[in-house]
């Protein structure tokens, strides 16, 4: 009989195979991103349909095939629904899907990943702040998580409250780092320096990035 495991975890993609089956790739807290084969869930009666969506949150149980995981079920806590009805907000969680994706490695130790990935996504769904300074704490965070945030720029003069953003963005846990806002003069500052970063340290064209700032 084989073996069972649990993981926790966040669904960044989920692609058809046939009428009945997807395809998911899920981003672990242990495991790093794991390609997961959902048998099935496709037919209406299935109780994982809605389980099985880009942005759940949850536990997933899984057993491992030779190439691959496959679901035999899954306790989502977060469904993240607020985005069926945010058309921005919803590209915008879509990019962050996208981006940590791209950073995330099978058998990797991604739990701070995770933990950014969840509360940039609750962020998106909050009152405040804007998806504008979401996005660009994200793009900073994302690069400090992974080890590829430069530091401070020294060859520039920014505002001392623009320092600061920057410092309490570098020194805060991702679930502290989504919770201020800034004055449009900070913000004028931040977002430029923040797709400068994004561009020198991502050799990757982002697709949903293109629909983003399109809008």
């Amino acid at each position: 009989m084989r073996e069972h495991i649990l993981v926790r975890g966040m669904i960044l993609e989920a692609n058809p195979i046939n009428d009945y089956d997807k395809r998911l790739l899920i981003l672990t807290r242990d495991r790093g991103k794991i390609t997961v084969f959902a048998r099935g869930v496709k037919r209406i009666n299935s109780k994982l349909m809605a389980a099985t969506d880009p942005f759940c949150f949850g536990d997933f149980k899984l057993y491992e095939g030779k190439n691959a995981y496959n679901l035999i079920d899954a306790d989502i806590k977060y469904y993240f629904e607020e985005l069926r009805w945010d058309f921005e907000g919803a590209f915008l969680g879509m990019y962050f899907l996208e981006y940590a994706s791209w950073y995330a490695r099978e058998n990797n130790d991604d739990s701070e990943l995770l933990k950014l990935l969840f509360f940039a996504i609750r962020a998106i769904i909050a009152p405040k702040p804007e998806n504008k300074l979401v996005r660009a704490v994200f793009e900073i965070k994302i690069l400090i998580v992974n080890g590829e945030f430069p530091g401070i720029p020294k060859n520039r003069s920014l505002d001392a409250a623009t320092l600061y953003t920057l410092r309490y963005i570098e020194e805060s846990p991702p679930d502290k780092v989504f919770k201020f806002t800034v004055s449009e003069k900070v913000m004028a500052e931040l977002i430029p320096l923040a797709d400068e970063y994004r561009k020198k340290f991502t050799d990757h064209h982002f697709k949903s990035l293109d629909t983003l700032d399109s809008m």
